[in-house]
């Protein structure tokens, strides 16, 4: 049977941003602290050579002045700016500083996992390039050239493929968030149009049973207008009251009627039921193969009035449309019980599944959602839900006016 749960909502703005910006300084973080220690694994190899080459070391004060201005850049544009980023840092760390091209590989990175593959293979190769052919004019010898053409190529390939894969996973998380978001808000259109199509067709219940009222008080103020033997005053006030009554009736017309565009019009004249109509409910369940039985504790179903009764048929209608629809084949037991000191229960109970009793059963609730509109118009309650003994319970409280 049909079961709707309101989803929980999310955190507030200001906790979402915190915990998005806490996110985002320990990114950088991350980010400084491998630029930083390539940097300087790249700086301390680039000196080390100089020293068994016996050729004069690199600047150090620029070599890390610009170490740290490419550093920083990263920090400051690394999202904004990702690409140009990575190429000015490349030629900074080819040409000048070997800081900066150690911290090249982490903008290498940073572009993988901001951009698509075809940008980020354009700018690795941009990055690889001119570095094998810097290596391969300052190499001493082959071993050395595709020792330091291995471990670049390595190490561009390994940060890329992470790349790829982190944005792989964020663009997969957003889409689930997307096709979440797009759920919760195609159920909440459900719950909203179920709940006005319930209001509709209690307005078109109302409309008829108010015509039914207003009209019998026309009759009645007529019948008095010209009753003889009445005084002038008494005419005069019996007029009124039946004009006011003509055009009362044609003022709800007016407004209902917008109601009742697009209805069928055997619908709009079909009399309301009452709960009298109860038990040929439960015969037109029988005849179509549904084992339901009644049990009337009340006896003389035509003591509950029109009002209150029109919706305890309802309720039942629901409950066996939605038995017929969830489990077809399970018994259905409708009780209805109470007397004027109390009130009127209304209860529904079925079987549950095979395939309901797995999980969660299909449907938006839309049946459930307007029976809490009907209830709540009265002033009544409505609980369902599971059982203990592996049923559905449908049950209505509704009051029994003395």
């Amino acid at each position: 049977m049909d079961a709707y749960a309101t989803p929980e909502r999310p955190a507030g703005p200001s906790h979402g941003r915190i915990r998005r910006l806490a996110g985002e300084r320990a990114s950088d973080v991350g980010y400084a602290s491998a630029a930083v220690t390539l940097g300087l694994f790249f700086l301390l190899v680039t000196m080390e050579e100089s020293a068994q080459q016996q050729s004069p070391p690199p600047p150090l004060a620029l070599d890390l002045a610009v170490g740290s201005l490419s550093c920083l850049g990263l920090l400051l544009l690394r999202r904004r700016w990702p690409v140009g980023l990575a190429l000015a840092v490349s030629m900074a760390g080819l040409f000048v500083s070997s800081t900066a091209f150690g911290i090249a590989f982490i903008t290498v990175l940073n572009v993988a996992m901001r951009r698509s593959w075809r940008v980020t293979a354009a700018v690795a190769a941009v990055h690889i390039g001119p570095t094998v052919a810097f290596y391969h004019l300052d190499a001493t010898t082959p071993q050395q050239y595709w020792e330091a053409v291995a471990v670049v190529g390595l190490l561009d390939a390994t940060l890329i493929t992470s790349g790829m894969l982190v944005r792989s996973q964020r663009l997969l998380v957003r889409s689930l968030r997307d096709r979440a978001r797009q759920a919760e808000e195609g159920q909440r259109l459900r719950v909203e149009e179920a709940r006005h199509m319930e209001r509709e067709r209690l307005a078109r219940e109302m409309h008829d049973v108010l015509a039914h009222r207003i009209s019998l008080l026309a009759v009645h103020a007529g019948a008095l207008e010209f009753r003889q033997g009445a005084t002038a005053e008494e005419t005069r006030a019996a007029g009124v009251i039946r004009q006011c009554a003509y055009e009362a009736m044609e003022d709800l017309r007016e407004v209902i009627g917008m109601l009742r565009e697009g209805t069928d019009a055997s619908d709009q004249q079909r009399p309301q039921p009452t709960l009298t109509d109860l038990p040929a409910l439960i015969e037109e369940s029988l005849r179509a193969g549904s084992p339901v039985t009644l049990d009337n504790r009340i006896g003389d179903l035509s003591t509950v009035s029109a009002r209150i009764g029109r919706h305890a048929y309802r309720i039942v209608q629901e409950g066996l449309t939605n038995a017929r629809k969830h489990a077809p084949s399970a018994g259905v037991r409708v009780t209805v019980d109470g007397t004027v000191a109390t009130e009127l229960t209304v209860e529904v109970r079925n079987a549950l599944s095979p395939a309901a009793a797995v999980g969660r059963m299909p449907g938006s609730g839309a049946g459930l959602i307007g029976l809490r509109e009907r209830v709540d118009l009265v002033g009544g309650r409505l609980e369902h839900g599971r059982t203990g003994t592996g049923e559905f319970r449908l049950r209505a409280w509704l009051p029994w006016p003395g």
